[in-house]
C-alpha cells in the first residue's frame, strides 16, 4: 500500500484514525460515504530535483496493464490501488461539509465570532490587539463575507516558513474578538469564528494572509501564507511534463490551450492532479504522455471527525474499478478546471480560490509511485463528483482567469463586486453521465462552455468532452480600454448575455451540415454586432426563450433550445438522458442543443451541447495537438482497437475476400508481369525479361545549372541592405568593417532528404568556392559540413561551429535556420513528445553563446513565419525581409514564362470555372468516410480515413488490372490518379517516364501500413515494375528498388554504378507513389513530375493556418504563365496576395526539348523551383498529344561540379533588369559545358543563362511545353477553409496562425487576404502572443539586433536567395577591404644615361652624373604646365580646349585588396591596432597636453607660434623643461644609430577635411613598430581630428592659415623641423654628439598613401610587385650610404602597367611628391611657397634642384594612393562675398579677376587661390603666343605656376651659383614674374630673348609694389603697358587682393 506523498505515516496515529473512521462510517445515519481523515502526514520530502527520479510507477506498470485488460475492470490489484489513493485528502469534489449546529444563543453573523465580537479587519485594524508571544496575526477568509478578511491569532509553530515547509501538523489559536484562547482544532476554531464552511475546514485553505502594520500603525493585509513549497508552484509547468509519465490535459488549440505543455489544468488552485494513468482514454489519446489525465480519486466523508476511506459508490457502479472509464478515460470530470490564465506560475487569486467549487480543483498529493507530482494543499472533496479534465488549460490573455464555477463570465451576475464571487454549489448541481452513452447514441457529446456555471459531472465522464472553444467570444467585458479603442469601440458597446445567446444561436443555425463552429468566425460576428448595434436591443428575461426558439426554428431542426430555470446542469442532464434513452437507429438528433438557464438569481447562463456526430467528433479531435492525435492513433493501432475496422476492409467493395482474390490473380499470372513501359496494362511479359528492360537511350539531359533569378537577387540585396542598416544603426551591434570572410551553417529540420537537398543546392551554387572557404577541387564533397539536422547530434556540431565563431573574430558567420517555424518549442518546456526531441531549435538558436557572438548573424528562413511574429518575437520587425509580391501580369510576357503559383492562387483557381479544377474535394470519398465514422465512433477519424484511402488505392489498381467490376466502387478522383500513374510511362514519347503521386499520411504507423499494403497489392497484380511505392519519412533516407534506380541512372546518363537517389528531385520522371509521413512537411522540394498531391487525410484536426497551409504548400511551384492567364481572363483579376513571386525566364520551353543532344536544363534553385524557378509536374499535356520529347529528369550533376563551377556561376551583381532583358549579358561566365556525356553532337550553349532551346538546335523546332500546377485533392474540412474567400466560411488566413501561439484578445480586427506579408507581420505581432511552451515565451523584451527573418511562400526559391545573399555579403565585405587607388601610367622619359641595374642603394657619384628631369610626369600633373627641357618628351601632352578644362576627365582608378601593410582610415578597427587609434575607456580627451612652441621664421620675418597637442603616451618623443611644462624640442636620433627596429625620421602628414577618411592609421603600415607621426591640421579642425584620432600628436597651424593651402602646411613643417634640428643639435652637443650627427631628415607624407610595393624582376620582360610595409621602405631609404648628402628621397607612383614592364633604372633624379624624405639641413635655404594651393611640390623640387641639391627617386618602390573623394583642397568653394541671389549661377574662372576698383561681384575666396585657378584656366589670354608652342616656352623666374597644360614653362632660378637650363638660342613667348624678390634684377632679364608680340605678366602683393617692380626692373624699356591691362583678383580690399599687370614685347 503506497504511502501518500513521499511522507511517512505515524503508524499508531494512522491505525487509530483508520479504526475511528471505519466505526464512524458504520454508525453514520446518512447513506452517503463521508469525508476522511486529514493531517496524518509528516513533512514531505523536498520535491526531487533530479528529473530521472521522477519516473512514476505508472510508467513501470504500463507494460503490465495493457488497455484491453483494464477495460474489463478486473485488474487484480484494483481495490488495493484505490485504497492507496484514498490517502490523499484533497482529491474529491466538494459536498456540503456537514457542520454541527451552533450552540443556542450564539451569534452566527458572518464576520463575527460566536461571542458576537467583530473580527473583520476593516473594523479592528486600528484597535490594539493583544498577541501572545509566539503567535502571529493572520487573516482568514469566510465564504459568507468574501470581501472581508477575518483576524485571528495563530501559534507560529503551526504556520509554514517562507519555503512552505516546517509547519507543525495540527492547530493552536486564539480568538482576537472575545479573547477566548486555546483552540486546539481548526474545525472547532472555524465554528467559533462562523466560517460556515461547506467543505472540511482546513487551516491551509482558510488561513490566507499574514497581517502586518502599515506606516500609520494600522493592520493591513500582508503577504500570502506560503502553505506549499514555493518552488514547486513556480515549476509546476516544467516539472510536470518533464517525464513521459506525467501528462497534460486536453484542450482546444483555438482557444489558446497550451498545447499539451501546460502545467496542471488546475491552475486556478495551483495544485496538480493526483494521479496520471498511463493507459487512459483512447479517444483522447490519453496514452499521450504529455497530457494530464487527471484521475482524481473520490473520497468518502462523514459528518464526524472520524473518517473512513471507502471506495466510492459512484466508481463501483460504473464497473471499471481500476478507475478508468469505458475508454480508459478517468471517470470523474469537471469543467471548472478550465483556466484562462497564465499556466503554472503558482498564481492564484484569493477570491477565486475559496469557494467549495474551486476546492474541487485542488487535487491531492500524489502517490509515491507518481513522484512527478509535487505536494499540494489538501482539500477534502466529496465523492460524488470530480472535475472534468479541462481539456488543456487555455491561455487567453495574460492575467485573465476564467472561473467557471459560479461566476458569470461576463460579469453580469454581480457587477458590484470587483471579482465575481463563486456561490457554493449545492449537492444537486451535478450531472450523472449515463452509462454507455457513446455506444448507445454513437456520439460523444461536446459541451461548449458558454457563460455561467457548469455543473460537476460524474459517472461515465469518458463519454463527454468539455470544450472551451467559444468561451473567449463571450469575454468581451474583459477587453482593455486600449483594445476597445483599437477596435473602434467603447465600453458602452459591449453586448449583453442575451444578445450573445441570440448571436450564438444565429451562428449555429446557419452552419452547414459539414461545418464545425470556429472560434474566429464567431468572434468576427460578435465584433460586427458590437460595431453595428452598440449595446444591442434590451431583451427581457421573458423574451429570451421565445426569441431563442425563434432563432433556432430557421435551422430546420439542427439547433434546439432547452430552457431551464434552476441550473445549466438540469438542462445538460435532461439532454444527455434523452440522448442515451432514444433508440440508436431511429435517432434524428439535433446537431446543437443550446441550453439556457434563465434563473432570477444569477441572470441568464448558457452552454451549447454538440450532438452532431461529425461536429462532436471534429471538435473533440480538433482539441488535440498534432503530437497528441498522432499518439492517439499509434495507441489505437498498438492496442488493436482498429481490428474491427481492419476486418471490414478485408473484403472488397463487392464483398469478396480481398487477399484470396489477389492470390488467385497472382497464380493466374504465372510469374509474368505487366510491361513497365512501351506497352499496355494488358501486355504481360516474363518478370526476368521485364526487369532487364532499360528505358530508351534517346535521352535528353542537361545537368542542373544553378541560376539566380532577378527576384532571388533582389531578395538577397534586401537582406544585405538590412545587414548594412544594422551596421549603420550606430548601436555597435555589428561592425562590418572588421570582417574579411564569410562563413555559414544551415540548420534544417530533422529530415535526411532535406539535408541532401540543401547540400545539393550549396554544391550547385558554387558558394563555398566563392566565399573562399573551400578549394574548388574539394568543394563538391564538402557541402554536407555546412548543413546540420536539428536532431540528437546537433549539439556536438553546434559546439564545433561556435568554437569556430570564437576563434575567428574577423570572419562574419551566418547561422541560417531554415524552415524555422518547425518545432519552435521552448527548451524549458521539458515536454518530450512521441519520442521526439523538442526545443532543439530553441537550445541552438537562442542559446546565450549565439546571442552574444558579435560576429554571428542569425537568419531565420520560413514560409510560415507566423509563429516567429508574436508579441514577444525575438526578431525586430525592421529586420524582416519578405519575398516581393510583384503581380506578373503587369507586363507582356510569353505564355510559357514561369511564374510562381502559390496558396492564394489555389484558392482563387476555384473561380476559374474550369472543368477539372486543380484544387478539388473528393465528395464521394467524404461520403464513405461519414458512413464509416458513424459506425466506428471510438476510432480517430484519421485512422478511418487512412484505411479507406488504402482500400481505394488497392481497388483502383485491381480495377485497372484484374477486376474491372470494381470501377464503380472507387471514387473517380482515385481512379483517375492511379490510371495516370500506371499508363503514363507507356504513352508515346514518354520514354518510360511518368508521374509522381504524393499521398500525405502524417502518422508513421499508418504510412508504413499503407506502403506495405500498396506494395503487396502492386506486386500481386504484377505491377511491380510499373511504379515504385516509397515511404517518405524525415527520419530515413530514400530507399528505391534497384531496377528503378537503374532506370533513373539510364535517363540521366549516369555511369556511376553506386549512384542512388537522395532527394525527391532525384526521382524526376519516375512513376511512383510517395507516402509522405511525419508531423509536418519540412520543406522538401518535389520533382516537376509530381502531378497529384493527395491530402484527403488532412481534415479538421488541422485548424491552424500553418498546419493547413503547409500541407497545401507541398504542391506550390512555378508554372507557365499561359496556364494561369487563360482561366484568369474569364474572371476579374484580383489584387496580388503577397504570395506571388514572379521569376521571369527569358523564353520558355521547359518540359519539351528538341531531340538533339539531350540538353535539358532543369534548373533547380532555391527550394522547389528549379533554380530558374521551374518546377512543376503536369507533363500530361505533352503526353496527350503525340510528341517526341518530354520532361527530362532533374538528375544528379554527372560532371564533376567542382571543376565546372565557374561555368555557371552568375555575375550576380549585374542588375536584375539585365537578367530579364538579355540573358547573355547577365553572365560573364564562359559558355555552359553541360551536355549529356553520351550526346553525339554536343553544342555548348552560348551562355550559362541561356535556355537550352537556343543552344541545341538540331533540325527540329521545339514545341514549348506548358508547366501546369499540380492537382490537390483535399478533405471537405480543409477544402472549405481554402475556398473560404469564395465560400461562406472564413478563410484559412483568419485561423489562429500557429498552434504554439494564442490570440492576445478575444476580439480583433479581421485579417484580409490581400494583406501583404509585412502587414501580416504587424497584425500578428499586435494580436498574438507566444504560449508558455513556445521558445519566445520568455524572450527578452528587446528583439535581438543581429537576427533577421526571410519569409517567402513555400517552394519559391528562398534557398537560392540566401545563398546569393552570402555571396554578395562576402563581396561587400571584400569591397570594404578594397580601395580604389589611382592607376595612371606616368609619361615615359627617354633617358640615355643608365645606372647599374639591381643595385640596392644609390651611389652619390652615380646620382650626381644623372641629369635631372624637370618635367612633372606624374598623372596628377596632367593638367599642369609642362616644364621645358632641352629633350622634348616622346608624347606631347594633349592640349585641351578652353571649355573642356572645367569638366575634367575622371582619373583612372583600380580596386585593390588591402594587404596587412595598408594604412587605414578612422573606420578601421581590429584587435591589434585599437589601442593605437582609439582612446581607451579610461582615457579622456583631457589626457592630452597642449604645448605652445614659438620660433622666429626668417621667411615670415616674425615670430610664429604653433600649438602641439600631445597625448600622454607620446610625451617620450619630446623634451620638456625641468619644470616639465615647457616644450623645448622634439627628440631626434643620431645618424650613426644602428637599431634595426628604429625609424629615425619623424613623419608629418598635412591633412584637412579628412578626419574620418584620411589614412592616418599607419599602425599596420609600420608593422606595429614605434614611430613618431604628427598630423598637421588647421586650427578650426583641431577638435574634429582630436575626436577621431585621440592618440595622435597634432601640430596645429596658427589661425591665420585657416584658409591657406597645402603650401602653408608644408612651409610650416619644414620651418619647424629646421628650427627643431638646431635645438636638438644644441641639446645633443652638450651630451658630446657632433652637430652633423643629428638626424636631419623628416618624412612628409600625404593622407592618401595606402600601400607600398617593391618591384623585383621576374624575367627579362616582366617583374613582380610585392606589398611591403612603410616601415621596410623607410628603413631601406634611411640606411642609404652617405644619406646626408641627399636633399630629398622618394618613391615612384604605382600603376598596373609596372608589372608588365621590365624594370627601368633603379634610381632617377626627378620630381618627388606625395611621400618625401626631406633633408631639412641641406634645404635650409629653399622654402615651400606658403601661399600655394597647388603644384607647390613641383615648384619646390625645381628650386631644390636648381640650388644644386640631389633628389633621388627609388624606382623599385612604388606608392599606391587612394582615391578619396572628400577633403583636401577640393573643398574650397568660390562664392560671392555678398549673397544677394538665392541660387547664383556658377562663377567661371574668368570672373576670378577684375579691373581694379570695378563694380564686378567680389568673391569670398583667398586671393592666391583665385589667381592660381585663373592662370590655370585663362592663361591662353595672357600668353597667346605660347599656346601649344613647345619651342617657345614662357619664362618663369624663381617660381613654377600652372598656367594650363597647353603652355610650356621654362624655369630659371635667379640666385647666383644656381644650376639652370642652358637657354642659349631659346626664344621665349612670354615672361611671368611672380612675387619676385631682390635677386631678380633688370640685368638678368636682359639676357633672355623674346618673340615679337610676346607677353609679360607681373604679379605683386599690392598696387604700389607692382609699380615699384616695373620701375626697378626697367620693364618699360622693352615692354609696352596700357592702363587697361592692370588687373586684380576679385577680392574686396580687406582680403588683400593680388595685382598684376600685362604688357607686350616691343
Amino acid at each position: 500500500m503506497g504511502n501518500s506523498y513521499a511522507g511517512q505515516l505515524k503508524s499508531a496515529r494512522f491505525e487509530e484514525a483508520l479504526h475511528n473512521s471505519i466505526e464512524a462510517s458504520l454508525r453514520s445515519s446518512s447513506g452517503d460515504p463521508q469525508p476522511i481523515f486529514t493531517q496524518l502526514y509528516l513533512e514531505p520530502e523536498p520535491y526531487p530535483g533530479n528529473m530521472d527520479d521522477m519516473k512514476s510507477k505508472a510508467d513501470l506498470h504500463g507494460g503490465e496493464l495493457p488497455g484491453h485488460e483494464l477495460l474489463n475492470g478486473h485488474s487484480s490489484n484494483d481495490l488495493e490501488e484505490l485504497e492507496d489513493d484514498d490517502d490523499s485528502d484533497s482529491s474529491s469534489p466538494p459536498l456540503p461539509y456537514l457542520q454541527g449546529p451552533a450552540p443556542d444563543g450564539c451569534c452566527t453573523l458572518d464576520g463575527f465570532c460566536q461571542a458576537g465580537k467583530d473580527l473583520r479587519l476593516v473594523s479592528i485594524a486600528t484597535e490594539p490587539i493583544e498577541v501572545p508571544a509566539g503567535f502571529e496575526l493572520v487573516g482568514a477568509k469566510s465564504p459568507g463575507v468574501p470581501e472581508h478578511i477575518l483576524v485571528c491569532a495563530v501559534d507560529r509553530r503551526f504556520l509554514p516558513d517562507e519555503n512552505g515547509k516546517n509547519a507543525l501538523l495540527g492547530f493552536s489559536g486564539n480568538c482576537v474578538g472575545c479573547g477566548e484562547k486555546g483552540f486546539r482544532y481548526f474545525t472547532e476554531f472555524s465554528n467559533h469564528i462562523n466560517l460556515k464552511l461547506s467543505t472540511q475546514p482546513k487551516k491551509q485553505k482558510h488561513l490566507k494572509y499574514y497581517l502586518v502594520k502599515n506606516s500609520q500603525g494600522a493592520l493591513c493585509k500582508g503577504p500570502l501564507i506560503c502553505w506549499k513549497d514555493c518552488k514547486t508552484r513556480q515549476l509546476s509547468s516544467s516539472v510536470q511534463t518533464s517525464k513521459p509519465s506525467s501528462s497534460s490535459s486536453l484542450s482546444s488549440k483555438e482557444n489558446g490551450g497550451t498545447s499539451g505543455h501546460s502545467s496542471s489544468p488546475f491552475s486556478l488552485s495551483d495544485s496538480p492532479p493526483t494521479r496520471t494513468t498511463q493507459v487512459s482514454s483512447v479517444f483522447f489519446g490519453s496514452q499521450d504522455l504529455s497530457r494530464e489525465c487527471s484521475f482524481l480519486k473520490p473520497l468518502a466523508s462523514t459528518a464526524g471527525n472520524k473518517t473512513l476511506p471507502i471506495v466510492p459508490t459512484a466508481l463501483r457502479v460504473n464497473g471499471p474499478t481500476n478507475g478508468l472509464g469505458v475508454d480508459g478515460r478517468p471517470p470523474l470530470l469537471s469543467p471548472s478546471q478550465v483556466s484562462l490564465g497564465p499556466q503554472g506560475q503558482g498564481y492564484r487569486t484569493a477570491d477565486l480560490g475559496d469557494s467549495p467549487v474551486s476546492s474541487a480543483m485542488n487535487s491531492g498529493p500524489p502517490k509515491k509511485r507518481h513522484r512527478s507530482w509535487h505536494p499540494s494543499s489538501l482539500v477534502p472533496v466529496p465523492p460524488t463528483a470530480v472535475p472534468v479534465p479541462a481539456i488543456r488549460p487555455i491561455v487567453c490573455s495574460p492575467g485573465q482567469l476564467l472561473n467557471l464555477s459560479g461566476c458569470s463570465v461576463l460579469g453580469v451576475a454581480s457587477p458590484q463586486l470587483p471579482v465575481i464571487q463563486p456561490q457554493p454549489v449545492t449537492a444537486g448541481e451535478t450531472v450523472i453521465v449515463p452509462d454507455n452513452l457513446l455506444n448507445s447514441s454513437g456520439v460523444r457529446p461536446v459541451i461548449l462552455i458558454g457563460h455561467g456555471t457548469l455543473p460537476y459531472f460524474y459517472g461515465n465522464v469518458g463519454d463527454i468532452v468539455v470544450s472551451p472553444l467559444l468561451v473567449s467570444c463571450y469575454k468581451s467585458s474583459q477587453l482593455t480600454e486600449k483594445t476597445l479603442e483599437t477596435l473602434g469601440l467603447n465600453s458602452s458597446q459591449l453586448l449583453s448575455v442575451e444578445t450573445m445567446i441570440l448571436l450564438t444561436l444565429q451562428y449555429l443555425a446557419r452552419l452547414g451540415s459539414e461545418q464545425i463552429p470556429l472560434r474566429e468566425e464567431l468572434e468576427q460576428i460578435v465584433l460586427k454586432a458590437m460595431l453595428c448595434c452598440p449595446g444591442g436591443p434590451a431583451i427581457s428575461p421573458s423574451q429570451l426563450p421565445w426569441l431563442a426558439r425563434l432563432e433556432a426554428s430557421v435551422s430546420g431542426g439542427s439547433v434546439q433550445v432547452v430552457v431551464t430555470h434552476n441550473s445549466l446542469g438540469e438542462g445538460i442532464s435532461e439532454s444527455l438522458r434523452s440522448l442515451s434513452e432514444a433508440p440508436h437507429h431511429q435517432q434524428c438528433l439535433p446537431t446543437y442543443v443550446v441550453i439556457i438557464c434563465a434563473s432570477k438569481m444569477s441572470g441568464n447562463e448558457f452552454c451549447v451541447l454538440v450532438l452532431g456526430k461529425y461536429q462532436a467528433r471534429a471538435l473533440a479531435e480538433g482539441m488535440l495537438t498534432t503530437n497528441e492525435f498522432l499518439k492517439e492513433i499509434s495507441y489505437e493501432l498498438i492496442t488493436g482497437k482498429v481490428s474491427i475496422l481492419a476486418s471490414h476492409f478485408k473484403t472488397t467493395s463487392l464483398g469478396d475476400n480481398l487477399d484470396k482474390q489477389l492470390v488467385r490473380y497472382q497464380r493466374r499470372r504465372k510469374g509474368q508481369v505487366i510491361q513497365p513501359f512501351q506497352g499496355d496494362v494488358t501486355d504481360h511479359i516474363h518478370s526476368q525479361e521485364a526487369s532487364s528492360m532499360s528505358p530508351p537511350s534517346d535521352r535528353e539531359l542537361l545537368s542542373k545549372v544553378f541560376q539566380i533569378y532577378p527576384t532571388q537577387l533582389s531578395v538577397a540585396r534586401s537582406l544585405l541592405s538590412q545587414v548594412c542598416s544594422i551596421a549603420d544603426s550606430g548601436t555597435q551591434n555589428l561592425d562590418l568593417g572588421r570582417f574579411c570572410k564569410v562563413d555559414f551553417l544551415v540548420l534544417v529540420p530533422p529530415s535526411h532528404i532535406l539535408v541532401h537537398q540543401t547540400a545539393q543546392r550549396i554544391r550547385q551554387s558554387g558558394v563555398l568556392v566563392d566565399l573562399g572557404i573551400e578549394e574548388a577541387s574539394s568543394a563538391h564533397q564538402k557541402p554536407d559540413k555546412y548543413v546540420v539536422r536539428l536532431d540528437g547530434d546537433v549539439h556536438a556540431k553546434m559546439e564545433a561551429f561556435m568554437r569556430k565563431v570564437k576563434q575567428n573574430p574577423y570572419t562574419l558567420f551566418v547561422l541560417i535556420h531554415d524552415n524555422s517555424h518547425v518545432d519552435l518549442t521552448s527548451a524549458l518546456s521539458g515536454s518530450v513528445c512521441h519520442g521526439e526531441l523538442q526545443g532543439l531549435a530553441d537550445r541552438v538558436v537562442n542559446c546565450q553563446e549565439v546571442l552574444d557572438a558579435m560576429n554571428l548573424l542569425v537568419l531565420q528562413v520560413s514560409c510560415f513565419p507566423y509563429t516567429l511574429q508574436t508579441h514577444q518575437s525575438r526578431i525586430s520587425i525592421h529586420n524582416e525581409v519578405h519575398w516581393p509580391a510583384n503581380e506578373s501580369l503587369q507586363r507582356e510576357q510569353s505564355p510559357n514564362e514561369l511564374l510562381y503559383f502559390g496558396l492564394r492562387d489555389y484558392s482563387s483557381s476555384l473561380q476559374w470555372g474550369v472543368a477539372s479544377p486543380i484544387l478539388r474535394c473528393d465528395d464521394a470519398f467524404e461520403k464513405m468516410v461519414h458512413t464509416l465514422l458513424e459506425r466506428h465512433p471510438h476510432l480517430h477519424s484519421m485512422v478511418i480515413r487512412s484505411y479507406l484511402l488504402i482500400q481505394q488505392y488497392t481497388e483502383a489498381m485491381m480495377a485497372l488490372t484484374s477486376s474491372p467490376s470494381l470501377r464503380d466502387h472507387i471514387t473517380p478522383e482515385t481512379l483517375a490518379m492511379v490510371e495516370d500513374l500506371i499508363n503514363a510511362p507507356s504513352r508515346e514519347g514518354s520514354q518510360g517516364r511518368g508521374h509522381m503521386l504524393l499521398v500525405r499520411v502524417p502518422s508513421l504507423q499508418l504510412a508504413m501500413l499503407a506502403r506495405e499494403r500498396l506494395e503487396d497489392v502492386r506486386d500481386k497484380l504484377g505491377l511491380q515494375l510499373c511504379f515504385a511505392v516509397l515511404l517518405g519519412s524525415p527520419a530515413s533516407e530514400l530507399t528505391l528498388p534497384r531496377n528503378f534506380t537503374n532506370r533513373l541512372r539510364a535517363w540521366q546518363g549516369c555511369e556511376n554504378e553506386d549512384w542512388v537517389p537522395h532527394t525527391y528531385e532525384d526521382l524526376e520522371g519516375l512513376p511512383c507513389i510517395v507516402i509522405l509521413t511525419g508531423k509536418d512537411p519540412l520543406g522538401e522540394t518535389f520533382p516537376r513530375s509530381l502531378k497529384y498531391s493527395d491530402l484527403r487525410l488532412i481534415d479538421s484536426s488541422y485548424l491552424t493556418r500553418t498546419a493547413l497551409e503547409q500541407e497545401v504548400g507541398l504542391a506550390c511551384t512555378y508554372v507557365s504563365m499561359g496556364v494561369v492567364q487563360e482561366p484568369k481572363k474569364a474572371t476579374a483579376p484580383r489584387e496580388s496576395d503577397g504570395e506571388k513571386a514572379t521569376t521571369s525566364l527569358n523564353d520558355g520551353d521547359e518540359l519539351e526539348r528538341p531531340q538533339s543532344n539531350g540538353s535539358a536544363a532543369t534548373r533547380t534553385s532555391g527550394e522547389s523551383l528549379t533554380s530558374n524557378g521551374v518546377s512543376s509536374s503536369d507533363v500530361a499535356d505533352s503526353f496527350q498529344k503525340p510528341s517526341t520529347s518530354t520532361c527530362p529528369p532533374e538528375g544528379a550533376v554527372t560532371l564533376d561540379v567542382g571543376t565546372v563551377t565557374h561555368a555557371f556561376k552568375q555575375e550576380c551583381d549585374s542588375l536584375a533588369s539585365q537578367f530579364s532583358s538579355n540573358p547573355s549579358k547577365a553572365s560573364k561566365a564562359p559558355p555552359s559545358i553541360y551536355s549529356s556525356p553520351s550526346s553525339s553532337s554536343p553544342s555548348p550553349s552560348s551562355s550559362s543563362t541561356q535556355r537550352p532551346s537556343q543552344s541545341t538546335q538540331c533540325g527540329r523546332e521545339p514545341r514549348p511545353a506548358r508547366v501546369s500546377p499540380r492537382t490537390v485533392i483535399m478533405s471537405r474540412a480543409a477544402y472549405n477553409l481554402l475556398a473560404g474567400e469564395s465560400g461562406s466560411q472564413l478563410s484559412s488566413f483568419s485561423l489562429l496562425p500557429h498552434a504554439d501561439v494564442a490570440w492576445s484578445s478575444p476580439l480583433r480586427p479581421l485579417i484580409t487576404h490581400n494583406l501583404q506579408r509585412a502587414e501580416q507581420s504587424v497584425y500578428y505581432r499586435q494580436w498574438t502572443i507566444a504560449r508558455q511552451h513556445h521558445a519566445d515565451y520568455e524572450a527578452p523584451p528587446v528583439p535581438h539586433p543581429r537576427r533577421l527573418l526571410l519569409s517567402g511562400p513555400p517552394q519559391v526559391g528562398k534557398t537560392g536567395a540566401y545563398l546569393q545573399f552570402l555571396r554578395i555579403l562576402f563581396r561587400m565585405l571584400i569591397k570594404l577591404l578594397e580601395v580604389d587607388v589611382y592607376d595612371e601610367e606616368e609619361e615615359e622619359e627617354t633617358s640615355e644615361a643608365t645606372t647599374p641595374v639591381n643595385t640596392q642603394w644609390p651611389d652619390v657619384e652615380d646620382i650626381r652624373k644623372l641629369p635631372f628631369d624637370p618635367y612633372p610626369r606624374d598623372s596628377k600633373f596632367r593638367k599642369a604646365s609642362p616644364v621645358y627641357t632641352d629633350k622634348a618628351p616622346k608624347c606631347l601632352k594633349y592640349f585641351k580646349q578652353e571649355g573642356e578644362i572645367q569638366t575634367a576627365a575622371k582619373r583612372e582608378t583600380k580596386s585593390i585588396r588591402l594587404s596587412k601593410f595598408a594604412a587605414h582610415n578612422a573606420f578601421h578597427h581590429c584587435e591589434q591596432c585599437h589601442r593605437y587609434c582609439e582612446a581607451g575607456p579610461a582615457t579622456q580627451l583631457s589626457e592630452c597636453t597642449f604645448h605652445a612652441f614659438t620660433f622666429c621664421s626668417s621667411m615670415l620675418g616674425e615670430e610664429v607660434q604653433l600649438q602641439f597637442v600631445i597625448p600622454k603616451a607620446k610625451e617620450q618623443h619630446f623634451v620638456f623643461s625641468q619644470q616639465g611644462s615647457h616644450l623645448e624640442s622634439m627628440r631626434l636620433p643620431v645618424v650613426s644609430t644602428k637599431d634595426p627596429d628604429m625609424l629615425k625620421s619623424p613623419i608629418f602628414t598635412p591633412t584637412t577635411g579628412r578626419q574620418e577618411h584620411g589614412l592616418l592609421n599607419i599602425f599596420h603600415a609600420m608593422e606595429g613598430a614605434t614611430h613618431l607621426h604628427i598630423l598637421v591640421v588647421k586650427q578650426f579642425e583641431m577638435p574634429h581630428y582630436r575626436k577621431y584620432w585621440p592618440n595622435h600628436i597634432l601640430l596645429v597651424l596658427p589661425a591665420m592659415f585657416n584658409s591657406a593651402g597645402v603650401g602653408a602646411a608644408r612651409f610650416m613643417i619644414k620651418e619647424l623641423s629646421y628650427h627643431n634640428l638646431e635645438l636638438e643639435r644644441n641639446r645633443l652637443e652638450e651630451q658630446g654628439v657632433k652637430r652633423q650627427d643629428v638626424w636631419p631628415f623628416i618624412v612628409m607624407m600625404d593622407d592618401s598613401c595606402v600601400l607600398w610595393n617593391v618591384q623585383q624582376p621576374a624575367d627579362s620582360r616582366y617583374s613582380t610587385l610585392t606589398n611591403v610595409s612603410l616601415k621596410m621602405v623607410l628603413q631601406h631609404m634611411e640606411t642609404t650610404p652617405k644619406i646626408s648628402l641627399y636633399a630629398m628621397c622618394g618613391t615612384r607612383k604605382w600603376s598596373s602597367s609596372l608589372a608588365r614592364k621590365p624594370q627601368s633604372n633603379p634610381f632617377t633624379r626627378c620630381h618627388l611628391h606625395d611621400f618625401v624624405m626631406l633633408n631639412v639641413d641641406l634645404t635650409q635655404n629653399v622654402q615651400y611657397d606658403l601661399n600655394r594651393y597647388s603644384c607647390e611640390e613641383v615648384d619646390f623640387n625645381l628650386r631644390v634642384n636648381s640650388s644644386g641639391l640631389l633628389l633621388c627617386r627609388f624606382n623599385y618602390f612604388s606608392l599606391m594612393k587612394k582615391h578619396i573623394p572628400v577633403g583636401g583642397n577640393k573643398e574650397l568653394m568660390v562664392k560671392p562675398k555678398l549673397m544677394e541671389i538665392e541660387n547664383p549661377a556658377p562663377i567661371s574662372p574668368s570672373q576670378y579677376v577684375c579691373a581694379p576698383d570695378s563694380e564686378q561681384t567680389l568673391l569670398d575666396a583667398p586671393a592666391q587661390f583665385l589667381l592660381e585657378r585663373f592662370l590655370q584656366s585663362c592663361s591662353h589670354r595672357l600668353f597667346p603666343k605660347a599656346v601649344k608652342n613647345r619651342n617657345n616656352p614662357v619664362l618663369s623666374i624663381d617660381s613654377y605656376l600652372n598656367i594650363s597644360p597647353e603652355i610650356s614653362v621654362c624655369y630659371i632660378n635667379s640666385r647666383p651659383h644656381s644650376t639652370n637650363l642652358n637657354h642659349q638660342g631659346l626664344v621665349f613667348s612670354g615672361l611671368l614674374l611672380y612675387l619676385c624678390d631682390s635677386f631678380v634684377v633688370s640685368g638678368l632679364l636682359k639676357k633672355f630673348r623674346f618673340l615679337k608680340g610676346a607677353t609679360l605678366c607681373v604679379i605683386c602683393q599690392d598696387r604700389s609694389s607692382l609699380r615699384q617692380t616695373i620701375v626697378r626692373l626697367e620693364l618699360e624699356d622693352e615692354w609696352q603697358f596700357r592702363l587697361r591691362d592692370e588687373f586684380q583678383t576679385a577680392n574686396c580690399s580687406e582680403d588683400r587682393p593680388l595685382y598684376f599687370l600685362t604688357g607686350r614685347h616691343v
